[in-house]
């Protein structure tokens, strides 16, 4: 029977950001702003620390290819969760599109027809683009791509009020191709 040691980790957790802290910092001198803005000059990195330490704050590379490194005195803990709240309002506050794809034929019946472009509304009034193609058999002849486009015409055609064209009929290989945007409101 063979026993397996499980070794933990208790070391500090790595940072997951690029920006230079305290002893991370390895230039010779650095440019030193205060805390409400207040400039230093130009200081040796030790000089820096030792001023950082005595403020209770810490020394924070905010400018790292200037000449010299720019370095700002400041509660790293508390700047690192304002970005992380800023990043999330700015998660919150896009929107994704979302590009919903139907498939047609050349040859379809009107209900099949008829039920694609009901779900193609649903999707353009939930606000997500849509790609309609036509699949083409390997030998289609002029006629049965001609049909193709007037099928797609058709559909552009019963989705006008709640959408618009962006991208034209493009003829690719064996598909035929549009993109419809939802109509801004």
């Amino acid at each position: 029977m063979e026993v397996f040691n499980i070794l933990y980790n208790n070391a500090k957790p790595v940072k997951k950001d690029d920006i230079l802290v305290n002893d991370e910092i390895r230039v010779r001198e650095v440019l030193l702003i205060g805390q409400e803005g207040f400039q230093y000059g130009i200081r040796p990195t030790r000089e820096a620390l030792s001023i950082a330490q005595q403020e209770g704050m810490d020394l924070v590379m905010v400018a790292p290819t200037a000449k010299p490194p720019v370095c700002k005195l400041m509660d790293y803990s508390r700047f690192r969760y304002e970005q992380q709240r800023k990043a999330r309002e700015a998660k919150k506050n896009q929107k994704v599109v979302e590009i919903k794809e139907i498939r047609l034929t050349a040859v379809i019946d009107t209900h099949d027809f008829e039920t694609k472009v009901r779900n193609g509304v649903k999707f353009l009034e939930k606000g997500d683009k849509l790609k309609v193609s036509i699949r083409l058999p390997y030998r289609a002849g002029q006629i049965l791509i001609q049909q193709g486009r007037e099928v797609l015409l058709r559909f552009l055609a019963k989705c006008e009020e709640v959408g618009e064209i962006e991208k034209d009929l493009v003829h690719e290989g064996r598909n035929i191709i549009m993109v419809i945007n939802p109509r801004k409101k």
